[in-house]
């Protein structure tokens, strides 16, 4: 039986959609990361529906038997959607997430025309590059850190003396959940450890660059780690399909850093 992701469905009041938008998290994130953007977003677009999922060892999903791939993700967004009964026709995928929209682009039933990659490089990363990543610093601070916390709170400043931002410190908060114990995290750090084993050897290089085929935004942090001098010039040579968008004042956990910005990005660019 196929995997039917954990999902909440966002409209604007008394707003009747014409087009569905799926929102995919990224490693270590959960669909509540996004539901402040999928509110402002259907308000903005009221022609939007937007739908934020979890992915699987991620959020309510829990640890999930099967692979733990892009693969496996996006074929959990197509039973998601059959389930829903709304086809999705806008992707929208931050960093691991946006691994899984462009590999959902291959994998789905024809009827998606737009595919946003917030701040993810299609290409694979070496294992340097793995390994130096704040994905990878991240990770390292959750294995000292496996809780649980007295309260919310006290994860902040634990964070910070690590050197993290605030901002970033707020967005892993939202991935606590309080039970009996005290506050645990919401995610299966195995299985979302083997999720980005599987995101780092990805090329989807060639979806993006792929003659005809659906719109792909390919949105980079201005203050991210990700992007070298060369894979900058590889996005100023896109050509339609394919289009670049920079945030300057962001980092790689953009929505968190300027939610404004990215909000103004997608609802006046979405067709």
């Amino acid at each position: 039986m196929a995997f039917v992701p954990p999902h909440d469905v966002f409209t604007a009041d008394g707003a009747r959609p014409r087009t569905t938008a799926y929102i995919c998290h990224g490693i270590l994130g959960s669909r509540q990361n996004w539901r402040a953007i999928a509110r402002a977003l259907v308000r903005a677009r009221p022609d939007l529906r937007v739908i934020t999922l979890d992915h699987r060892n991620h959020g309510d999903s829990g640890p999930t038997p099967g692979p733990a791939t892009l693969a496996a993700c996006a074929r959990d967004l197509g039973a998601l959607a059959e389930a829903t009964g709304h086809a999705p026709e806008v992707l929208i995928g931050h960093s691991f997430g946006g691994k899984v929209v462009l590999t959902a682009a291959q994998l789905l039933p024809a009827g998606v025309h737009e595919v946003w990659v917030l701040d993810a490089v299609p290409g694979p990363m070496s294992a340097a590059e793995a390994e130096s990543s704040d994905v990878a610093a991240v990770f390292a601070a959750l294995a000292e850190l496996p809780g649980p916390f007295a309260a919310r709170a006290d994860l902040g400043p634990l964070l910070r003396a690590r050197g993290f931002s605030e901002a970033l410190a707020a967005w892993l908060g939202t991935s606590l959940q309080e039970g009996p114990g005290g506050w645990t995290w919401r995610f299966h750090l195995d299985g979302a450890r083997q999720m980005l084993v599987d995101y780092a050897a990805a090329d989807l290089w060639p979806v993006v660059e792929a003659p005809v085929g659906p719109d792909v935004h390919l949105v980079r942090a201005g203050r991210s780690d990700r992007w070298t001098p060369a894979l900058v010039d590889r996005l100023a040579a896109l050509r339609p399909p394919a289009h670049a968008w920079l945030m300057e004042k962001a980092g790689h956990w953009l929505h968190a850093d300027d939610p404004n910005g990215l909000l103004r990005l997608l609802s006046a660019t979405i067709a």
